[in-house]
C-alpha cells in the first residue's frame, strides 16, 4: 500500500519541487501513460485527466510530514508546492522505487508549466481519435484555454520527445 505513496515521493524527491497540484496531477497522468509505474486512475475533469487518488494520496503524504505543501496566494488564486522533507526522504530509505529512463522524463515534464501539461494530459487522453477529431475534442472541452493548433501540434511533438526519452533507456546495450 505504500509503495503507491513512495512513487509519488520519489516523482518529487527527482525534481526538488512540484509548484502546483494540477501540475502533478499532469505529471503523473503523462508518466502513467509512457508506462511508468503509477496506479492512480484518471476520469475526464474540468482541467483535463484528473485522479481523486492522487489527491487523497497527496493529502495523506502531507498529513504524514512526508511532504512539505506549501500555499502561496496570488489575489483570489492559490498555488501549492510541494517539496520532499527528511521525514520523507527516510521513508524512500525502506521503499525502492526506480523510475529507469522516466526519470529523465519526469525532469523535463517539470520544465513545463501546467498549462501546457494540461494540453498535453488532454492529447493524451484522447489519442486513440483521429487527429482531426482529437483537435475538436480539445477545442470544445477546453475552450476556455484558448488553445491554438500550433500547441497542439507542440504537445504532440512534446509527447513524441518523452516517448523517445523513455525508449532511448530500452534501446542502450547491456554492459
Amino acid at each position: 500500500m505504500l509503495n503507491r505513496h513512495a512513487k509519488i515521493i520519489r516523482l518529487i524527491e527527482i525534481v526538488g519541487e512540484v509548484s502546483g497540484r494540477k501540475k502533478l496531477q499532469k505529471m503523473v497522468y503523462i508518466g502513467k501513460h509512457l508506462q511508468m509505474d503509477f496506479d492512480e486512475r484518471y476520469e475526464f475533469h474540468m482541467y483535463g485527466p484528473y485522479s481523486e487518488e492522487l489527491t487523497l494520496r497527496v493529502d495523506e503524504l502531507c498529513n504524514m510530514g512526508l511532504l512539505d505543501e506549501q500555499m502561496e496566494s496570488k489575489g483570489a488564486i492559490h498555488m501549492y508546492r510541494y517539496t520532499l522533507n527528511e521525514t520523507g526522504r527516510d521513508f524512500l530509505r525502506f521503499h525502492e522505487v526506480d523510475f529507469g529512463s522516466g526519470e529523465q522524463v519526469i525532469r523535463r515534464m517539470n520544465e513545463e508549466n501546467s498549462r501546457f501539461l494540461e494540453l498535453v494530459s488532454t492529447i493524451l487522453y484522447f489519442c486513440d481519435l483521429p487527429y482531426e477529431e482529437m483537435k475538436a475534442k480539445i477545442f470544445t472541452f477546453k475552450s476556455k484555454q484558448r488553445y491554438t493548433e500550433e500547441e497542439i501540434q507542440k504537445g504532440q511533438a512534446f509527447v513524441e520527445e518523452l516517448r523517445e526519452m523513455m525508449k532511448a533507456d530500452n534501446d542502450s546495450p547491456l554492459m
